[in-house]
């Protein structure tokens, strides 16, 4: 048997934990993290035990190597990195393969990978559509 597909019942390895994080600007308004929170949340009351905390590039905490030391801490050695951008601007594109390559170095043996920003993902945009379509004839509040 090959253990590194063993997935039956009995002795084997374990499969390598995985770890989230919900990467998201920063804000020193305490209301703009809620749409984050609510994200984890969400994950966490339909996947229990997952591993998932959201960090921020500035401003907010806590930071992306924070959490992904936190995750490491918690035995996770494949961590996906989630950013919740509209689109890849100078953060995704720039700032966030940086601070992987950063922490690549002081977690050598975790696996670190970035998916792509939410905003770009066609399920996003045609919800954003369906709520922008609400909008074109709603009545105006007076």
């Amino acid at each position: 048997m090959n253990p590194s597909t063993h997935s039956g019942p009995g002795p084997g390895p374990a499969a390598p934990a995985a770890g989230l994080v919900l990467f998201a600007h920063g804000s020193r308004d305490p209301l703009w993290h809620r749409p984050m929170q609510a994200v984890r949340d969400q994950l966490l009351a339909e996947q229990p035990g997952a591993l998932c905390l959201c960090a921020y590039l500035e401003i907010s905490s806590p930071s992306l190597p924070a959490a992904i030391a936190q995750l490491v801490a918690q035995g996770c050695t494949r961590i996906t990195v989630l950013p919740l951008f509209l689109g890849t601007g100078r953060h995704a594109r720039e700032d966030l393969p940086l601070l992987l390559e950063q922490a690549r170095q002081q977690h050598p043996g975790v696996q670190l990978d970035s998916a792509t920003p939410v905003g770009e993902d066609p399920r996003v945009i045609g919800l954003l559509a369906q709520i922008a379509q609400q909008h074109i004839y709603k009545e105006p509040k007076l």
